[in-house]
């Protein structure tokens, strides 16, 4: 029997984490087919919801951030990008020249689980690829409506929402709906809006704790 888990995926898209978080899912629910059906939703957090216009330089920003040295930083994006190998999605071995404002990419977002959820999927996927692989301006409206017809949408609407406010309140609401309930670091994964997974784990956590909770929701009563 094939058992339904609700997954609410709360992450930015400018935190390698959560590209390397929603890949090891993805291989997990793969593994998972016939067991688990997984209705995925992507929810809005920004790690710098303050950041103006143009961004900052990145070895800027993290030595300000979390006092980071350039050796460090180096060492780090060399973890990040074997962890992401090993889930198969590929970093720019240079990393991110800059970093970027992030709330236009979730209103985006927001607007395509509106339209449809495999295609809000797709959008994440494009938007992250389009941060740590090919190193775009996320704040960049051009970059943002090519991701949005990759994945399937209207760029024509896209290209309206990103000129006005839409979706913007929306954003708002659901940013503060999980920091409210505890979530100060992504990407964090909520099943059945009961059971936290933090952090980019690998595919066997989640895999294991994703076939474990379908056990359990096996038992309740309907």
């Amino acid at each position: 029997m094939t058992s339904k888990l609700k997954i609410d995926f709360v992450s930015d898209i400018s935190c390698p984490w959560c590209a390397i978080g929603l890949s090891a899912l993805e291989q997990a629910l793969d593994k998972l087919q016939g067991e688990v059906a997984a209705e995925l939703q992507f929810q809005p957090f920004e790690l710098n919801p303050q950041m103006p216009p143009g961004g900052q330089d990145i070895g800027e920003h993290l030595t300000q951030k979390y006092g980071s040295t350039p050796a460090q930083q180096a060492q780090i994006r060399q973890t990040i990008a074997q962890r992401g190998a090993d889930v198969g999605f590929a970093f720019n071995p240079n990393g991110r020249g800059r970093i970027y404002n992030t709330f236009d990419a979730h209103r985006l977002l927001h607007w395509a689980a509106l339209e449809d959820a495999g295609k809000q999927h797709a959008l994440k996927k494009a938007l992250l690829v389009a941060c740590h692989r090919e190193g775009q301006d996320m704040a960049s409206h051009e970059v943002l409506v090519r991701a949005a017809q990759a994945a399937g949408l209207d760029p024509v609407r896209a290209r309206a929402i990103l000129a006005g406010n839409e979706f913007a309140a929306e954003v708002h609401e659901r940013e503060t709906f999980y920091t409210n309930q505890g979530i100060h670091s992504v990407p964090a994964v909520i099943i059945n809006d009961r059971h936290l997974i933090s952090g980019g784990q690998p595919a066997a956590l989640f895999e294991q704790a994703l076939r474990q909770i379908a056990a359990e929701s096996a038992t309740l009563p309907a």
